[in-house]
């Protein structure tokens, strides 16, 4: 087999219009601690853009200093404004 399987995912993700097959599709790939490990690095991402202090943070979501510095850093390289506003929105 010569296709990646994790562009094989992110092909199959960019054509789902239903977020219910795409919950379930997470639900069998990861573990419901790796859900919620994304859950709140998505809660990191939305706190940080909002000013909270990373102690905070990291108080507020019971995770450590350096998992909500490692949220810091990708912001830092990556453009997570189009997931903020759809958190935002559904929020």
């Amino acid at each position: 087999m010569s296709t990646d399987p994790y562009s094989s995912l992110l092909k199959h993700l960019a054509n789902c219009n239903d977020s219910a097959d795409i919950a379930e599709l997470f639900r069998a790939l990861l573990t419901d601690k790796e859900q919620l490990e994304i859950a709140n690095r998505i809660r990191i991402f939305d706190a940080l853009d909002r000013g909270i202090t990373q102690r905070e943070i990291s108080e507020q979501l019971g995770v450590g200093i350096a998992t909500v510095s490692r949220g810091a850093k990708v912001m830092q390289s990556h453009d997570v404004s189009a997931l903020l506003a759809t958190h935002r929105q559904d929020s």
